[in-house]
């Protein structure tokens, strides 16, 4: 498992999900998931978060399918996004999906390396699930 370090990313343009009604992280080699979650506020903005505390509700989950938002029967369909915009970012290639367990390490890794740079992220964590390249990619988003 290999993570990429943190990076300061301008997302140009929105990312567009489907909305779903799955609680796994688990995919296949040809989906994509997208999972939003709050940020503790108090957790959010220490360099040594409280890792039991540091996740808030979890607000949405996004699916990408085969067909294109907003084409044929996917337009009745609530949509999703990972916003445009100005992001803390990672990522992780491994051989699985990463666990929560990890990819909350991975976040939190990411809050204190984009504190001690002195970013002051915002209270929503964007976990993104792919397949790319032989891979599964774990990406976490978190605006600034």
């Amino acid at each position: 498992m290999e993570h990429t370090p943190l990076t300061l990313l301008n997302l140009c343009t929105p990312l567009q999900y489907i909305k779903s009604e799955r609680k796994d992280s688990s995919i296949l080699k040809n989906e994509e998931m997208l999972f939003c979650y709050e940020v503790n506020p108090v957790q959010g903005g220490s360099i040594e978060p409280d890792r039991e505390r540091f996740l808030g509700r979890l607000l949405f989950i996004g699916e990408k399918t085969a067909e294109t938002p907003g084409v044929g029967a996917e337009k009745t369909k609530e949509i999703v996004l990972l916003p445009q915009g100005d992001y803390l970012f990672m990522q992780c290639r491994s051989d699985a999906v990463l666990d929560p367990d990890e990819w909350l390490d991975l976040a939190i890794e990411q809050q204190k390396d984009g504190l001690w740079e002195r970013n002051k992220p915002l209270n929503l964590l964007y976990i993104r699930f792919l397949f790319e390249d032989g891979a599964f990619v774990t990406q976490v988003f978190r605006a600034v």
